[in-house]
């Protein structure tokens, strides 16, 4: 009996190629095979294979009418900035890039128009597997974005209106006030309100059939306790990536639920 393929392409359209893994074993040999030439791609995990890339801010403004996202978000910021003056430390360093703001306020759990991402694929696999709460797909996923450099400067170009062009960012922020953005190989990505990072590469790569800026892998939601042992082995855990008392206790938290971890 044949054995059935280690991953199945779906084929690319307007720009995301998708994957079907039988196994998340199979993410190691795709990542050495397809991937290894391709550096500039960037990577995020997700528990859920039907989860959007939609960030934290734009959850909490579903429900909000999209003509005030930007006004409200502009006055969140404010509001965070105010709210943390006294307690960033007895020196704490300017920060005058709005960038830099709203990635002091995600390391500090507030909803931010910034969704992370990590430049190593074994990582973005941790985050995928690392909760155990089941999955209402059944599926896993892992995203690897690559460089939109040209069609951002295609949008800037065309753009005439006086507010900002509606490009995806990608922000790295230069402050050392967020060592789990470090550890992690962190990094950012910042589409403009109400869209999500997958909605605005179909639309601005609509029909595109040849090269995908992102990939969608999917795998079963199965052998959770191996891979978290196995990345394990990799120190891939919360105790590297969190390196902070948090990260401590999160650790510890695995080895009660995940026998040998």
């Amino acid at each position: 009996m044949a054995r059935s393929p280690r991953w199945i392409s779906n084929g690319i359209k307007d720009g995301v190629w998708t994957i079907e893994l039988s196994s998340w074993k199979y993410f190691h040999d795709y990542v050495r095979q397809e991937m290894l030439n391709y550096s500039h791609y960037v990577w995020r995990g997700q528990r859920d294979a039907d989860w959007p890339l939609q960030t934290s801010l734009d959850r909490a403004l579903q429900f909000k009418l999209k003509s005030k996202h930007h006004s409200i978000s502009k006055a969140h910021l404010e509001k965070f900035k105010l709210a943390v003056r006294g307690r960033r430390g007895s020196n704490p360093v300017t920060i005058n890039d709005e960038n830099e703001w709203w990635a002091l306020a995600q390391h500090n759990g507030m909803a931010t128009p910034l969704l992370d991402w990590t430049e190593s694929p074994f990582v973005a696999l941790y985050f995928a597997f690392e909760k155990a709460q089941t999955p209402v797909s059944g599926k896993r996923a892992i995203w690897a974005l690559g460089n939109v450099s040209k069609k951002n400067s295609e949008i800037i170009a065309n753009h005439k209106e006086e507010t900002p062009p509606p490009i995806l960012e990608f922000v790295r922020p230069m402050q050392d006030e967020n060592s789990r953005l470090v550890s992690q190989s962190g990094l950012f990505t910042k589409v403009p309100y109400g869209q999500t990072v997958e909605s605005w590469i179909k639309a601005q790569h609509a029909g595109h059939i040849a090269t995908a800026p992102l990939i969608k892998i999917t795998f079963p939601n199965n052998d959770r306790p191996e891979c978290l042992r196995t990345l394990q082995k990799m120190n891939i855990n919360h105790l590297s990536l969190f390196p902070d008392i948090y990260g401590a206790g999160q650790y510890c938290n695995k080895a009660l639920t995940i026998d040998k971890y």
